[in-house]
This record gives C-alpha cells, sequence and structure tokens, in this order.
C-alpha cells in the first residue's frame, strides 16, 4: 500500500521541532508524500522550504478564510505563484467559513474570488475549506468554471452536497470524519459518491480520528483513514487503494511530474 496526505499542516506543531522524526514516521506508515497547504502569507516561505529540504514534501499556497489578510497578501501570493516554483502543486487552503463568529462572508468571497483568478492564469487545481458554506461555494465554483478544479478539503456533508461538486468535477478531501459513528450523514455519502473523485488526508494536527481526541493528528493516520474508508465501502482495498492514488495524481498532477513513486 502506498499513500498520499494530500493535506497536513507539517509547519505546525507537534511537527516543526521534529521534523526528521515527523517524515521517518509518516514513511513507515507507507505515506510516501504529503501536500502542506498555506494558510496565510507568514507561512509561505517556511512550507515552500520544507519542500526544498524533504523529498516526500510538496506544498500549495493561499489564504485561509478565518485569518486576517490585506491586500499586501495577495500581491505575495501572486509574486509566490510566479514561474510556478517545482513542489508547488496548488492554491490552498482558501474557501468559505460561516462557523467562526463575526465570520465576515464578503469580505472571504473577495479574497476567495481573487484566487479563483490565480488558479486560472497559473493552471493551479484549488484546496478548498467550506464550513456552513457549502451551498454558497457550490454558486462561486459554478460561476467560476475553474479549469484545474480542485478538491473539497475536509469534506462533513451530506451526498447530495458531495454530488454537486462531483458534477462540476471536484473531488471530495477524506478525513478523520468518517471515523466518527455520530458522523451518519458524511458517512452515508462517503460510502456512496463515485470512488473516482474520492482522495485521502488527514488536516494533521488537526481533525483527530475517533479514539484519539484530545492528541495531535499525524499524517500517518492516513492509512487508519483508508481502513476506515475500506469498511464503508463495496470495493476491495486493493481497488480502492490504486484508484485513490490515481484520483490523486490526476487532481494533483505536479506531483506526478516532479517525482514519481
Amino acid at each position: 500500500m502506498i499513500f498520499i496526505d494530500t493535506h497536513c499542516h507539517l509547519d505546525a506543531p507537534p511537527f516543526t521541532h521534529a521534523m526528521i522524526d515527523s517524515i521517518k514516521k509518516f514513511r513507515q506508515a507507507k505515506v510516501e508524500k504529503i501536500i502542506v497547504p498555506a494558510v496565510s502569507s507568514q507561512n509561505f516561505a517556511t512550507i515552500k522550504l520544507l519542500s526544498q529540504h524533504h523529498e516526500p514534501i510538496y506544498y500549495a499556497l493561499g489564504l485561509h478564510p478565518i485569518y486576517p489578510h490585506n491586500q499586501e497578501d495577495l500581491v505575495l501570493l501572486e509574486h509566490m505563484l510566479e514561474n510556478l516554483p517545482p513542489k508547488l502543486v496548488a492554491i490552498g487552503e482558501t474557501g468559505l467559513d460561516n462557523y467562526i463568529s463575526n465570520a465576515n462572508l464578503a469580505q472571504q468571497q473577495q479574497y476567495l474570488l481573487r484566487q479563483f483568478e490565480f488558479a486560472k492564469q497559473y493552471h493551479l487545481p484549488m484546496i478548498l475549506h467550506s464550513r456552513k458554506t457549502h451551498a454558497l461555494l457550490y454558486v462561486l465554483l459554478k460561476q467560476a468554471k475553474l479549469p484545474n478544479k480542485g478538491v473539497i478539503h475536509g469534506f462533513s456533508g451530506s451526498y447530495e452536497q458531495a454530488m454537486q461538486f462531483i458534477r462540476l468535477g471536484f473531488y471530495i478531501g477524506v478525513g478523520g470524519i468518517i471515523s466518527y459513528q455520530r458522523a451518519n450523514k458524511t458517512r452515508n455519502a462517503i460510502s456512496r459518491i463515485p470512488l473516482e473523485y474520492i482522495v485521502l488526508e488527514t488536516d494533521a494536527p488537526d481533525m483527530p480520528l475517533s479514539g484519539y481526541q484530545g492528541q495531535p493528528n499525524r499524517p500517518e493516520n492516513v492509512a487508519k483513514v483508508f481502513d476506515i474508508l475500506v469498511s464503508l465501502r463495496s470495493e476491495s482495498a486493493e481497488h480502492i487503494q490504486n484508484t485513490i492514488l490515481t484520483n490523486t495524481l490526476t487532481l494533483f498532477p505536479r506531483i506526478n511530474t516532479m517525482n514519481t513513486i
């Protein structure tokens, strides 16, 4: 089995002070590559440097909706997208969030639409965050007609919501939420949607699996997410693993071309 964690914040504690050990642990769990998405301009340089120093690490650049940003951040983002550095694979993490208190959706939308323009200009897929905003995000994506599509990261919605995004050509990021028995809506969705639109992620150190609450999530847990996914699906484990690997390399082709597994 070979896995790619398509969403892991390896630039955050507890990984930052034990990077070599963290990489060793996830490689032992057959996690061959991970994508580290930015959340603000403050970690753009850090994650790019991580990718340059460590072969398994790729990165994405974007402005997360729950953090404060300004126009200078957009200027820096565009500057760092120029010439498409070798291990840059996507724009993200960005999106919409109406779960936080005092959410300014109008402002979030402005930043998101600008990043849509970057995705078109630089022919990159998007890593999209969405909490209590699936309907609005769907409308914006339908209008944007992004040629390289993207992934709805950490999906926790219904089958109907997942299929709306899939019909637009977007992938569904499956993580630790499916380990919770109470997440019936999402578990049902993930058991039914086309396998060809699923990719795996951990969102480490966030989104701990059931039974690990209170502990930092880790990229090697993508193997546990896979096992739970297999228990929810009707296909064989081998077929699921092969399909998801193909999905990931299709969605993020710069992983495929830069370094073959």
